[in-house]
């Protein structure tokens, strides 16, 4: 393992080089703060240093403070881990130094990367190194003077802008907006550097400390009613983040009273939201997203991933001219296949549609839609790498053509189907190439959402596993192994998500109440709207599967065969539990409520009859809990690798909001026993549908977190 160090050499010219290792990004570690505030005292001693250049190794200048001391805090609650406010304020020191300090950037500077730059006397950077500030994104800020040297180099708008959305710039337009002040080849970095730190010491160029500029803030009545409308966006854009709103505050803070005034507040809130639920969420999903890459028996056992350059699509619908898009973007041939030439056409046309709506440069749109063909046959299947099966939820079809494509592919080809809910066993149980099937379940719509849920049965071989993650990354996917069974690990996770909405419909409660409160907690519409969306037949099919597989907690509601009598199919025809007309927002039809008043008769389980006076925060609880019920099953079952898999396939799947930490992280937050003494109470009072499982009972009496992995005597007793 590297050593992380910070060193130090003085040259002829008396200019000194502090250089940051800490591979692979030179994060800011705790001993990494501590050496800089040494090495700089250092050099402020000696009289053979005229001027400071600082820089990192390995052609990266710092991707910002070390985020595994955030994961310590938060299993600890110990903030004395996080570095002391003379360590966290070294950019003051370096200001306020008496010898020129000059920042020789590459690569990147994100973070306290780009705060320790923006401490120094000027900046010099490669072409197209990344500048930012992404510490939101983790639910803290800025903590090394950030919010208060951004806005007076870049301009208020767009250092709020930059804070806001966590997004980079490149150093050519940090040049453009004076963040940088000079770009130069990487060869001359270290040189130029130089030359402008010793040109600083000897008056050559102007010695400029950024926490004393307000010549690009205008006036605090200017800046203010920047901050308010700040304030605004992220009222509507973030409501649910509280390091937003810190953020504004602190560098208000600082134009009012002054950057050291804004330096310091900026640390004590820093400190507050280090530790909150936002950051811990937020941190958690970060890490368990790098950990979705390690599969036991698949990465860690010297195998290397084939190459996938021609990949058959059987199915030209929504789903399969998606996992098209997605795969011709990503530089990979595609053979689309279809049962007659209306349909093939229809297929191609949504192809080119979808890859025009990217909005790519002419010749990169171009390149994609050359990529795909299209076929009424299987004459083009002989030397594909991979087919992807994209048809209707019908198990005889699907079996059909698993066994034509065993027949005429070539032997390594991987035999993948896009099933959403139906258990591979069934659909590859005619064929004799077992180890060749696996499910490539993408989300739809498939060109956009980020998860590929990567389905492996007792059969499909490691190759054959490690294939497809592989592919999933090339085309900018966040794989996900898991086992087999109905519903996989996110379907089925979330299938009481809709049932337990009905469950609450029946028991008198208002829908469009619950789609409010559902998306007030952060995921983007409710229940009622996300099935109006996804359209009834789905809703039916999806319905009958699980209701087959898990019929012990299944609620069973006629609404939607009710609705679909009334002539209703959501936004497909305009008309579902809201209105949908072209150009407007949906809008709730009240009209609704006599099917739902029939729906309620046909299954009455309201006690004593009347609708249940249920509080804001238990309607959300009613709705989710059984999601966090159901999860637990899925962990029981070793269908996902690790607990956070689940969490992130829940984000990247199920739009579960991600400063939550994914549903089994929400679940922790809140409590097993919490959880558990709720669905034991609501299925003795309603529905068995809230049952709680043996899992979630076991963690709730013992105390154990969802997420800690099982041990071998609770298997046991399970």
């Amino acid at each position: 393992m590297a050593e992380v160090i910070v060193t130090m050499e003085v040259g002829s010219d008396g200019v000194a080089v502090i250089t940051i290792s800490n591979p692979p990004v030179n994060a800011l570690a705790v001993p990494i703060l501590g050496g800089l505030k040494e090495k700089f005292a250092e050099a402020m001693r000696r009289d053979d240093v005229k001027a400071i250049v600082l820089t990192g190794k390995n052609g990266r200048f710092s991707g910002g403070f070390d985020i595994n001391v955030f994961q310590k805090v938060h299993k600890t609650g110990d903030i004395s881990q996080l570095p002391d406010v003379s360590v966290a304020l070294v950019t003051n020191t370096i200001e306020d130094a008496k010898k020129p300090i000059v920042a020789a950037v590459q690569g990147l500077a994100l973070g306290g990367g780009l705060e320790l730059a923006m401490g120094c006397h000027a900046r010099v950077a490669a072409p197209r190194a990344q500048l930012g500030l992404p510490e939101l994104s983790l639910g803290v800020m800025p903590g090394f003077g950030g919010t208060q040297r951004l806005p007076r180099l870049l301009g208020l708008s767009k250092a709020i802008d930059m804070m806001l959305t966590s997004k980079p710039i490149l150093s050519e337009e940090g040049e453009k907006l004076g963040l940088i002040d000079a770009i130069v080849p990487p060869q001359e970095l270290l040189k130029v550097a130089k030359k402008w730190a010793l040109d600083i010491a000897e008056a050559r160029k102007p010695w400029a400390r950024s926490l004393h500029r307000t010549d690009k803030i205008g006036s605090l009545s200017e800046a203010r009613a920047i901050i308010k409308a700040a304030r605004e966006h992220v009222k509507r854009t973030f409501p649910n983040l509280p390091q937003h709103q810190a953020c504004l505050d602190v560098i208000e803070e600082g134009i009012v009273h002054g950057g050291y005034a804004g330096v310091l507040k900026e640390v004590k809130e820093f400190n507050e939201l280090v530790v909150s639920d936002t950051s811990k969420g937020l941190v958690h999903i970060f890490f368990a997203q790098r950990a979705i890459s390690k599969v036991p028996k698949v990465t860690d056992v010297g195998l290397k991933p084939r190459s996938v350059k021609k990949v058959a699509v059987i199915g030209g619908g929504l789903m399969g001219s998606g996992i098209a898009t997605a795969l011709i973007l990503g530089n990979i041939k595609v053979v689309l296949k279809e049962v007659n030439s209306e349909y093939l056409q229809k297929g191609i046309k949504t192809i080119q549609g979808l890859v025009a709506r990217k909005k790519l440069p002419q010749a990169q749109g171009e390149k994609a839609l050359s990529l795909v063909s299209g076929v009424l046959d299987y004459s083009q299947f002989k030397d594909v790498d991979m087919v992807i099966e994209a048809v209707i939820e019908n198990i005889p079809l699907k079996q059909k053509i698993f066994s034509e494509i065993e027949s005429i592919c070539p032997p390594h080809c991987i035999l993948a189907t896009n099933t959403s809910t139906i258990d591979l066993n069934l659909i590859g149980e005619k064929i004799k190439s077992q180890d060749r099937v696996i499910g490539a379940h993408f989300f739809s719509p498939a060109h956009v959402m980020p998860l590929l849920e990567i389905v492996r049965t007792e059969k499909t071989s490691a190759q054959v596993i490690l294939d497809l993650m592989t592919v999933g990354k090339v085309i900018k996917k966040a794989p996900v192994v898991v086992g087999n069974c109905t519903g996989f690990a996110v379907n089925r996770t979330f299938f009481p998500y809709t049932q337990g909405a009905h469950v609450l419909l029946h028991l008198g409660v208002d829908l469009f109440r619950i789609d409010r409160l559902i998306t007030s907690f952060g995921l983007p519409m409710g229940p009622f709207q996300l099935q109006d969306l996804a359209g009834y037949g789905v809703a039916v099919a999806v319905g009958k599967e699980f209701a087959n597989a898990f019929p012990d907690r299944t609620f069973r509601s006629p609404i939607i065969d009710l609705l679909i009598k009334s002539g209703r199919n959501g936004k497909n025809n305009g008309k579902g539990y809201y209105l949908y007309e072209k150009g407007s927002k949906p809008k709730p039809d009240p009209r609704v409520f006599e099917i739902i008043e029939e729906a309620k008769r046909l299954v009455n389980i309201m006690p004593s009859g009347k609708a249940i006076n249920v509080t804001d925060k238990e309607i959300v609880e009613m709705i989710l809990f059984p999601v966090v019920n159901e999860a637990c099953r899925v962990l029981e079952e070793g269908i996902v690798v690790r607990a956070s898999d689940l969490d992130v396939a829940s984000v990247l799947g199920m739009s579960f909001p991600s400063y939550r930490g994914g549903i089994v992280f929400w679940g922790d937050l809140v409590g097993a026993k919490h959880i558990y003494t709720s669905l034991k109470k609501w299925s003795e009072k309603y529905s068995k549908f809230y049952t709680p499982s043996r899992f979630l009972e076991e963690r709730a009496n013992n105390g154990v977190p969802l997420s800690a992995p099982m041990s071998a005597s609770s298997r046991a007793r399970l």
